[in-house]
């Protein structure tokens, strides 16, 4: 059985068992999250929400916070003496689904 869910303003299709990384939640780590936001239940019987499935949630528990890697911005104007440069690093959660409840 799998679920597309929204979090983060993305879909995600996941799965019992999985580790996926979104964006950042206010939870630390070990806290379990439910996601609320289903809209599609595939497997045996399929479920498709308009626009979300009515009373099928997903519960994840949160592994882990963290940033990832360091990508460098740098916007440049060809001859007008225009450089600048700035690093970002985006914040995740890494969650584990526990179950998907249809």
């Amino acid at each position: 059985m799998y679920a597309i869910i929204e979090t983060g303003g993305k879909q995600i299709r996941v799965e019992a068992g999985q580790e996926i990384y979104i964006e950042k939640l206010n939870a630390e780590a070990g806290e379990t999250v439910t996601f609320d936001k289903v809209l599609f239940v595939g497997g045996e019987d399929v479920k498709v929400g308009t626009p979300v499935v009515e009373g099928a949630t997903v519960t994840a528990k949160v592994e882990k916070q963290g940033r990832q890697k360091k990508i460098t911005v740098f916007k440049y104007k060809p001859k007008k003496n225009y450089r600048k440069k700035q690093g970002h690093r985006q914040p995740y959660t890494k969650v584990v689904i526990e179950k998907i409840n249809a």
